[in-house]
């Protein structure tokens, strides 16, 4: 492998890196010319992957595409003890039946972003349900707990008062087995995951491999644009989506996050992309992540679908609701008022989140008084308006 292919190989693997541990290594690797052996691992805990799972799954297929092997580890038997990453309290119990509802979802998505080339699927309980109470023991005697108190999630914790289990702390241990388990030559994951990288690296030295370089991705925040995006934050983008909900929920990002997005998820010239107008360039993102796990059709369709219904205003069908809201009434106070189904404390949240608009315009406020000579749309969520008319 020449000088120059060596050079294009690590512009791309090290392309949006928050982090590299172990650079040299891993250009050497690349140097020998031997496929390297790419780790992942994602334990299957919701059915469905958002945008904020496929910053890393994008940067597995950039290996794919190099000619290197991705291992995706589906951690069925790590979800069962639950990833403590980020989480200032224990996480709660799954059933086999909800991780086994999950591993099904994983497989119907997750070639929708990778290859079906130069990858292999593995579950880790193949080899840690065999590790047994000795091999455990044996493992856990490969660190202490003041070190396992280094991590930032953990020492919160304690100090807060906390619990913390044992089997937490077992968790980063069991996925850095799996790194010895399968000799990776390179481990991906965000940013959120280097305590546990970081473990799977020390365990290969201590069984005499050489030891995996790490490269941490950027965790892409939510809708919200404060906390990453996660299903369980209500702030996610999932893959599997409608089209429309998809190209909506990404027309709804404000436009610095928008910025953010384009440069996790795409390959996109950003010099470009910052010189365009801010709505265009949000409907270009639309369009590609929509088209990327649907089709050129699809996207298309929800474009068209954004133009009728939001941009110019036009609810779809008939609106059979028509209100008069009184002067001084609250928005909160009418939108809980008008929309069966809803608590007041969801109908604050929703609003504070965005996904209350008056004629296409986002109302944040849940105290925003009406004067009486409003008219035109009021939608709440993606799929309920209603009409405005002056009181």
């Amino acid at each position: 492998m020449g000088k120059r292919d060596i050079k294009r190989q690590m512009e791309l693997i090290t392309r949006g890196a928050e982090e590299i541990i172990g650079l040299e290594e891993l250009k050497n690797k690349v140097a020998a010319g031997k496929p390297l052996t790419v780790k992942f691992g994602a334990d299957p805990t919701a059915p469905d992957l958002h945008l904020g799972h496929t910053v890393v799954m994008e940067k597995l297929r950039a290996f794919q595409e190099l000619g290197h092997k991705v291992i995706f580890i589906i951690g069925d038997f790590t979800a069962r003890i639950g990833d403590p990453s980020g989480r200032i309290k224990e996480r709660p119990e799954l059933t086999k039946e909800e991780i086994q509802k999950s591993i099904a979802g994983y497989k119907k998505q997750i070639f929708k972003v990778l290859a079906k080339e130069n990858i292999k699927l593995v579950k880790n309980s193949k080899w840690l349900d065999k590790l047994g109470a000795e091999g455990i023991i044996n493992l856990s005697s490969s660190y202490t707990v003041a070190r396992m108190l280094e991590r930032n999630d953990f020492s919160k914790r304690y100090d807060l008062g906390n619990p913390i289990t044992i089997t937490e702390f077992l968790y980063p241990l069991l996925q850095g087995y799996d790194s010895v388990e399968l000799n990776s030559d390179i481990e991906i994951g965000g940013t959120d995951q280097k305590f546990n990288l970081l473990v799977g690296r020390e365990l290969q030295k201590t069984h005499g491999q050489s030891p995996q370089a790490i490269l941490t991705m950027p965790l892409l925040e939510g809708t919200d644009g404060v906390k990453k995006m996660s299903k369980s934050y209500g702030n996610h983008i999932g893959i599997n989506e409608p089209p429309a909900e998809i190209y909506g929920k990404i027309m709804s990002l404000s436009d610095e996050l928008m910025i953010r997005y384009y440069s996790l998820l795409t390959a996109d010239d950003m010099d470009k992309i910052k010189e365009l107008p801010p709505l265009t360039a949000k409907k270009k993102l639309a369009f590609e992540i929509v088209e990327r796990y649907y089709d050129e059709n699809f996207a298309s369709e929800a474009a068209d679908s954004f133009e009728r219904i939001f941009a110019k205003g036009k609810a779809p069908g008939e609106i059979k609701n028509i209100v008069k809201v009184k002067e001084g009434e609250k928005l909160v106070d009418a939108v809980y008022l008008v929309f069966g189904g809803y608590t007041k404390s969801e109908v604050k949240r929703i609003i504070k989140q965005g996904g209350v608009t008056i004629n296409s315009k986002k109302m944040t406020y849940p105290g925003y008084r009406f004067d009486g000579n409003e008219e035109g749309t009021l939608k709440i969520g993606k799929k309920d308006f209603i009409r405005l008319e002056k009181s």
